[in-house]
């Protein structure tokens, strides 16, 4: 399994709709925090989470955090 890229170094900012997303976990998507389907052959798989009502999220494009799909203010210390 390969190590996550680190797409960015501040969380992004996103309000979403209600449905289900899919958290981009090897950093590789052009579409980020979202997933592309650029993990393919790395070993790592998105993370599935959803959303039962609209509302603004901080989602992580450092890859560190310990709460993914959400920012946990890990890339401060990166």
């Amino acid at each position: 399994m390969e190590t996550p890229k680190i797409a960015a170094r501040v969380p992004a900012a996103v309000t979403l709709e209600p449905g289900t997303y899919f958290w981009c976990a090897c950093g590789r998507s052009s579409n980020q925090p979202f997933c592309d389907g650029s993990h393919k052959g790395t070993g790592l798989t998105p993370v599935s989470f959803t959303i039962d009502t609209k509302k603004s999220v901080f989602l992580c494009q450092c890859k560190q955090t310990k709460n993914k799909p959400f920012c946990d203010g890990s890339h401060k210390s990166l």
